[in-house]
């Protein structure tokens, strides 16, 4: 039974693939549509989309720290996207923590603390597996627009000025903070089985933060994109933040799927 169902989700992918990609862009959307229709009816309080979010990019954490404990070896992991996790996650506590305190503060504080020991054991204790010929992203790449961003555009309903830039910061900062991973993966062309989880379940928690906003705009008939105009361009911009956040890892996620119904131990990055 067991093999029938590969052999039968494999003709479905070899299908696929045969497809343009036009096709491949529509099916895609079709199914990210019927998961947004699936989780508006089955969750009622939209909150638990960003618990949802928080919880599944610290259990990604979670994999990449059991592989450093039994591994012994950082090979695959990009620093740069752990230092930048630290730093919008530690941006998001500090507001969060000022605004109001919560189970977002928890998930926040047990998610920099993890990263902060991931950082500590690249760039110590297993420093010499670690490729830093491959992790050649440049962080100003992403610093730079992130803080001007900032400056430019952030939210105005929280108090002081100084919350509200560093919270865009925070939020434009994560939008890419995957980026000098996939680059690296890119550069390395094959990818160890603990590195594409975390990066996959990067991708699943982004797709409920996108849900959130899709959903919370869809219920509201628009009413959110219609402050634009009132000095509101933050929630636009953060909209867009998730969309591209999305988008950046959905390709990743269609090959890592490919790879783990294909039965492929090391996944490999397409050129």
């Amino acid at each position: 039974m067991g093999r029938r169902r590969n052999a039968s989700v494999n003709v479905l992918f070899q299908w696929v693939r045969r497809q343009s990609m036009k096709v491949k862009i529509f099916l895609g959307a079709f199914l990210a549509l019927c998961g947004l229709v699936a989780l508006k009816f089955w969750v009622k309080n939209h909150d638990h989309f960003f618990i949802a979010s928080e919880a599944i990019h610290f259990l990604g954490i979670i994999v990449l720290i059991y592989k450093l404990t039994t591994q012994k070896t950082c090979s695959g992991l990009s620093l740069k996207t752990q230092e930048l996790t630290a730093a919008f996650v530690a941006v998001r506590l500090v507001c969060s923590t000022i605004m109001e305190a919560d189970v977002h503060t928890v998930l926040d504080f047990a998610t920099l603390i993890s990263t902060a020991w991931l950082i500590f054991m690249i760039r110590f204790k297993l420093k010499s597996t670690y490729i830093k010929e491959l992790d050649n992203f440049r962080l100003y790449f992403v610093v730079v627009p992130a803080a001007i961003l900032a400056l430019l555009f952030h939210p105005y309903m929280l108090s002081s000025r100084i919350t509200r830039v560093l919270w865009a910061f925070g939020g434009y900062i994560e939008a890419v903070s995957v980026l000098p991973q996939l680059r690296l993966m890119q550069n390395a062309k094959m990818i160890e089985p603990f590195t594409s989880h975390y990066v996959f379940a990067l991708g699943i928690s982004r797709f409920f933060a996108c849900a959130h906003w899709i959903i919370m705009i869809y219920e509201t008939k628009g009413k959110y994109l219609f402050l634009v105009g009132s000095g509101y361009s933050w929630i636009l911009a953060a909209l867009i933040c998730e969309i591209v956040q999305t988008f950046i890892l959905a390709d990743f996620c269609y090959y890592y799927i490919k790879s783990y119904v294909q039965g492929q131990l090391v996944m490999r990055m397409p050129v």
